[in-house]
């Protein structure tokens, strides 16, 4: 077992409060390993890594793939197009003769919800949830969770909105298990067929007025619509969509609210409807967002603090020490 009261990193459902804050204090020292020369720590030389990716996947891919190496591992991909799993093979015989190869730690995305709770049955490995379909995404729930703790220097009692698909989103879920964790305030905001049923058993609240959404929020987490998980017909049209719960330009105008820092993956043109996930944030004077948005790469710093949310996950799940473990980085 690493450092944190559990073996696995599967959810922050049931991940301690006192785990999820010591992976956000560590993230902070990697921030000095991406500066150096030679982005390298030697926390886990010898260990083996096998990333399995059954989900199409970029930005947590890679940054789960330089983690990994960056701590000294050696690392192991699997693609599920080029396996055997195309000519029959089981997901269980997959991961068993995978593990037959002495792997210490498997880093799996799958489409099926609980897919990575089946796969600590199979492997004695530490196991890392990437994604396990419309389940949870603890990763990117993490790099939630530090953008914001970056940004008003901690979570506790930070009010946070999230709109879009909540239904079909992962990244949701996890936002709100792990952001209720650390104190801070949810509404969720989007339409009502796109809102789980008794959702607000989990601790939050529910608006579908966009606009009060906007103006009681500290942080704004705008969700894209999974098309590829909700089938036909559940929305219209991206411009009634957008008409009715879309961050545009003049809503955040008359707010008074301004996009600052971090947006998770590079928006085109946000006012055509053209939008993935984002996070904005209060502000007293607006930046002009079309500019913003066209002129600023902000996916590089998604990245970049994706990596370092990767690297502290890894660095705690596999090794015994801990932050000692880790604070070779500051000595070096």
């Amino acid at each position: 077992m690493g450092a944190l009261s559990r073996k696995h990193f599967l959810d922050l459902e049931f991940a301690p409060k006192e785990d999820l804050q010591k992976i956000i204090d560590t993230a902070y020292t990697f921030k000095d390993v991406l500066d150096r020369p030679i982005k390298k720590v030697p926390s886990l030389t010898g260990k083996n890594v096998v990333n399995l990716f059954f989900e199409n996947s970029t930005r947590t891919r890679m940054s789960f793939e330089l983690a990994e190496k960056r701590l000294s591992s050696d690392v192991t991909n699997f693609s599920a197009s080029s396996s055997s799993l195309s000519k029959g093979e089981s997901l269980k015989d997959t991961i068993q003769n995978i593990h037959a190869m002495k792997m210490d730690a498997v880093v799996m995305r799958h489409p099926t919800p609980g897919s990575v709770y089946q796969l600590t049955k199979f492997v004695d490995a530490v196991v890392i949830n990437a994604g396990d379909g419309t389940h949870e995404h603890p990763t990117q729930g993490m790099l939630d969770m530090i953008s914001i703790h970056e940004k008003f220097n901690g979570l506790e009692g930070v009010k946070v909105g999230i709109i879009g698909d909540i239904l079909h989103s992962r990244v949701a879920l996890s936002n709100i298990f792990g952001l209720i964790k650390m104190g801070a305030e949810i509404t969720l905001c989007g339409p009502p067929h796109l809102i789980p049923v008794n959702v607000e058993e989990l601790g939050v609240n529910v608006t579908y007025d966009v606009d009060e959404l906007i103006e009681w929020a500290d942080v704004i987490n705008v969700l894209r619509i999974q098309r590829e998980r909700m089938g036909l017909g559940l929305i219209p049209s991206i411009r009634e969509y957008r008409h009715h719960f879309g961050i545009t330009n003049e809503r955040l105008t008359n707010h008074k609210k301004e996009i600052v820092d971090y947006i998770k993956n590079f928006v085109n043109d946000l006012n055509k409807g053209k939008f993935d996930d984002l996070l904005i944030y209060r502000k007293a004077i607006r930046k002009d967002l079309d500019k913003y948005v066209k002129t600023t790469p902000p996916h590089v710093k998604a990245a970049r603090k994706l990596d370092k949310i990767t690297s502290s996950i890894i660095a705690y799940v596999m090794t015994t020490k801990g932050p000692e473990a880790v604070q070779k980085i500051e000595n070096e």
